[in-house]
């Protein structure tokens, strides 16, 4: 369970029940699709947004009950007449990811925190609604992890992003932290650079433990997954730390050897 892309989430986990784990396979299909088209390749940023606009044409359909016309688009539709889906996240990553090939840079918390809300939180409330779910509460919570795993991806990527050109880091915590496009590019991670990874982290934490009740109140194999994330998103911060946020030289990940403390401590979370 790398915290990585979109294995941040759960992805047909055999902890799920058989029953939807083909609905999240699909949900993760667009969403990761829809994510490579605004990453990958080597398109010019023109042919990015069409892509991701033939994505919107095709959801659009599937609002309005018409034919889908591809094989992808039959597979979601189905998904969500069966389980009574909302169309509205789906259309929210896919704002997020056209966001993606235009926009490099977010002035401050709020503006990235309203990307996260559109790049992530879109997959956790459509999990919820899978699992019959839904409530004020747990999409609050739900929002929560689901914005601390962008963020956690976010610091992982610090120097992946900057090679793409962009910072994910908001601007203006970069200037009361006095750390500079410069220095990333460099990948210098000096006593100013660690302290704003740290105000970062600890940022993810918090947001991460506001939603950890999440888990508790779903219980089942979906509790048990849910708590396995977390976990997995937390050691990553671990991991962060211990090598001083100096993820230039020491990416963090998640390895074979980290998953007997990860299944202790979701046992008993």
């Amino acid at each position: 369970m790398p915290v990585d892309h979109y294995e941040n989430f759960p992805v047909a986990s055999l902890l799920l029940p058989a029953r939807l784990r083909k609905p999240i396979e699909t949900i993760y299909w667009f969403a990761r699709n829809a994510d490579d088209i605004a990453d990958e390749g080597e398109w010019p940023p023109e042919e990015r947004l069409k892509r991701l606009s033939d994505l919107r044409a095709e959801l659009r359909r599937i609002e309005s009950g018409e034919m889908s016309k591809t094989p992808w688009g039959e597979r979601l539709n189905d998904v969500i007449r069966a389980h009574a889906l909302p169309v509205q996240p789906f259309h929210d990553l896919l704002d997020a990811f056209s966001q993606d090939v235009v926009k490099a840079r977010y002035r401050d918390w709020p503006d990235l925190a309203e990307y996260c809300r559109r790049s992530a939180n879109p997959v956790g409330r459509l999990i919820l609604h899978l699992h019959n779910a839904v409530s004020d509460e747990n999409l609050t919570r739900s929002d929560a992890v689901c914005t601390s795993l962008q963020l956690i991806n976010f610091w992982q990527d610090i120097a992946v992003d900057w090679r793409k050109g962009r910072v994910y880091l908001p601007c203006d915590e970069m200037r009361t932290f006095g750390v500079t496009d410069f220095q990333i590019a460099e990948g210098r991670c000096d006593d100013r650079f660690r302290a704003l990874l740290g105000h970062q982290v600890g940022r993810a934490r918090e947001l991460m433990r506001r939603g950890q009740p999440l888990a508790r109140a779903l219980g089942g194999r979906i509790g048990l997954e849910l708590k396995l994330i977390i976990a997995g998103g937390l050691r990553i911060l671990e991991k962060l730390e211990r090598h001083g946020y100096d993820m230039f030289r020491h990416r963090p990940r998640l390895t074979s050897s980290d998953w007997p403390l990860l299944c202790w401590r979701a046992a008993v979370a």
